[in-house]
């Protein structure tokens, strides 16, 4: 009943609804221990949620994570109150533990620029040529070929999405075929909360999607091979970005093609695809683009997230206050 109210009632994402039901359940099976269960919540007590967070922290979770696990506690048992399944909140009195203040990992414009020109050659160069194959005759395994094509046409334009658009990996995960017009460059986000919104492509991420789509049938299973021997019409996966075995790519797979793509670039660290989101910020506002302006295209609700989410050197800022302030020079 819980998650079927958060994600019908408030509107929270499916990849919320799970964290949620993970984080419950990793307590659920901690209550189990000392013979409680969360069926019956009046029972449980404030004692109990202390150390099932102590038992995170000693597991090696860090403290953003264990916030997000007390928040998933504190939203459960509101939800119980209301039900008048208890008189008092086990959760009263807890407090967040202190969060670290961390930068987001960002690669500057080169290290972006050489990720993303993977698709010119190096290590990626025999997935360019439908017609090579690595040890054998291209015509010996054809479709084999046009499926590896696809795939580095996909992890490209999969790269550029993120970087050109600043979309959550979820976002872009999310994307169907239907929701990108080309011809108009922008694609349709459905964003946290149900919050839609139009985001807007670069000239080189509709180049790459392009591309993308015209060999994306590659990756699509054959109607022979999809158990269809009634001669019913067989339904197609309507994912943007699909994965290996013709299903939606998912966010492991996601960030395994970032990874390889930072090996080829010879990045020195990997980075996560929210990474891209980061450093598609940072750009825009080291280039000049005003925070407003970020906010809308990151789909924040709030501009201090925004300002959470990027940073800027000390030298930029008193150039901005420089150029801005009357007072700044006299």
């Amino acid at each position: 009943m819980f998650l079927a109210h958060l994600e019908l009632e408030k509107g929270y994402s499916l990849a919320t609804v799970e964290a949620y039901a993970t984080d419950l359940a990793q307590f659920q099976t901690v209550l189990a221990k000392s013979g409680q269960d969360l069926g019956a919540p009046a029972e449980i007590t404030k004692q109990h949620i202390r150390k099932f967070l102590a038992d995170q922290h000693r597991n090696g979770a860090n403290k953003s994570s264990i916030a997000r696990k007390l928040s998933a506690l504190r939203a459960f048992f509101r939800f119980c109150a209301r039900l008048r399944l208890i008189e008092s909140l086990p959760t009263s009195g807890i407090s967040n533990p202190k969060q670290e203040k961390r930068h987001p990992t960002i690669l500057n414009v080169d290290q972006t620029f050489a990720l993303l020109e993977q698709k010119q050659g190096g290590d990626n160069s025999a997935a360019q040529d439908p017609t090579v194959e690595t040890g054998r005759a291209a015509d010996s395994a054809p479709e084999k070929n046009a499926a590896r094509y696809a795939a580095a046409l996909r992890d490209i334009a999969l790269a550029e999405l993120l970087y050109g658009s600043g979309l959550r990996i979820s976002e872009a995960l999310a994307l169907d075929v239907g929701h990108i017009d080309l011809e108009e460059s922008s694609i349709r986000v459905l964003g946290k909360g149900g919050k839609q919104r139009l985001a807007l492509l670069s000239d080189s991420s509709r180049l790459a999607l392009r591309a993308w789509m015209d060999e994306r049938p590659a990756l699509l299973p054959d109607e022979a091979s999809d158990g269809n021997t009634a001669g019913k019409p067989v339904s197609r996966e309507e994912a943007l970005f699909l994965g290996a075995r013709g299903g939606r790519l998912n966010r492991r797979q996601a960030q395994r093609i970032i990874e390889d793509l930072c090996k080829k670039a010879g990045l020195q660290q990997s980075v996560s695809p929210h990474a891209l989101r980061h450093s598609f910020a940072t750009h825009l506002l080291e280039a000049g683009a005003d925070m407003r302006s970020v906010q809308e295209l990151l789909g924040h609700s709030r501009l201090s997230t925004t300002q959470r989410y990027t940073h800027l050197n000390l030298s930029r800022l008193m150039e901005v206050y420089d150029k801005a302030h009357p007072k700044s020079r006299g």
